[in-house]
């Protein structure tokens, strides 16, 4: 599997970074992911991203961290936005997976202004984050946002604070909405310019579920068949990303895995084409 430099650190990442997203359900168990991690490691995969707010991932991915720490780079986040209650969730997170370090500690869900006001403010979140990095726990810092606003708040982010990552969605639906491409097309050139690592999310998602049956874990609805799953996943990583976090479903890991083995770069005719086939997906709202 191709491996792109993440930012300014030194590490390769796979371009498939497993999101262990995968694990925040309720039935998610040590055997579920025993076996997502087996198969994120069959495939190459050296880059794991957790949360606190994704359910037990972080115990059930423990006990792998322990046994394997340095063979993964180690992405953890906080959704808390002042700097104790962010302080106190890293050292949850920390006993919990088993390590006394992280490669990188985000500011997680950053998802609008007012939001980014409270973790860049006094007393906020990313004081945290610098004492962490000051003190030896992280080397790296970064910052994700979700929904329509996310390349706008991110660019403000980077404006305010020298971040070392973004996290952000991405897919082919959504660059056929105009504002959303355009702003996301800002943000990876600035990402680009200050030698930010860029990790994207949503990648084979197709809408909301809305009234169609849920058939599938995710709290959107993914595409599911191979075909598709390997445009979308082209489509994404045709960008200068750094890779896609996984699907946060066990059962679709392995197609998404695929599709990052085998992805083929498209040239940008191919790639307007795609984005113009999604916009029968486009609904309000989008994700």
């Amino acid at each position: 599997m191709e491996k792109r430099k993440f930012g300014r650190t030194s590490h390769m990442s796979t371009v498939a970074i497993f999101g262990a997203a995968a694990l925040m359900h309720d039935d998610s168990d040590q055997s579920d992911a025993d076996l997502a991690i087996e198969t994120a490691l069959n495939f190459g995969v050296n880059h794991i991203d957790v949360a606190p707010s994704y359910g037990n991932a972080e115990r059930l991915i423990g006990p792998w961290v322990k046994r394997m720490r340095n063979d993964f780079f180690l992405g953890c986040k906080t959704t808390e936005r002042t700097k104790q209650g962010a302080l106190t969730e890293m050292h949850a997170s920390l006993e919990r997976l088993q390590t006394d370090h992280f490669d990188l500690y985000q500011s997680h869900s950053v998802n609008d202004l007012s939001e980014l006001d409270k973790v860049t403010g006094s007393g906020g979140a990313l004081e945290a984050l610098i004492e962490a990095k000051k003190s030896g726990i992280t080397p790296a810092l970064g910052i994700t946002a979700h929904g329509m606003q996310a390349p706008a708040v991110l660019i403000e982010a980077l404006n305010r604070f020298d971040f070392d990552s973004v996290l952000f969605p991405l897919n082919f639906i959504l660059f056929g909405v105009p504002e959303y491409r355009e702003t996301a097309l800002k943000l990876i050139e600035l990402c680009q310019r200050k030698n930010v690592g860029m990790m994207t999310i949503k990648s084979i998602a197709r809408g909301r579920w809305g009234n169609h049956e849920k058939n599938w874990a995710p709290w959107y609805e993914p595409f599911s068949d191979d075909v598709t799953i390997q445009s979308a996943v082209n489509f994404v990583l045709s960008h200068p990303i750094t890779g896609i976090c996984t699907v946060s479903d066990v059962t679709l890991l392995p197609k998404v895995l695929r599709a990052c083995e085998n992805y083929q770069k498209m040239t940008e005719e191919e790639m307007q084409g795609l984005s113009a086939s999604g916009q029968k997906y486009v609904t309000e709202p989008l994700f």
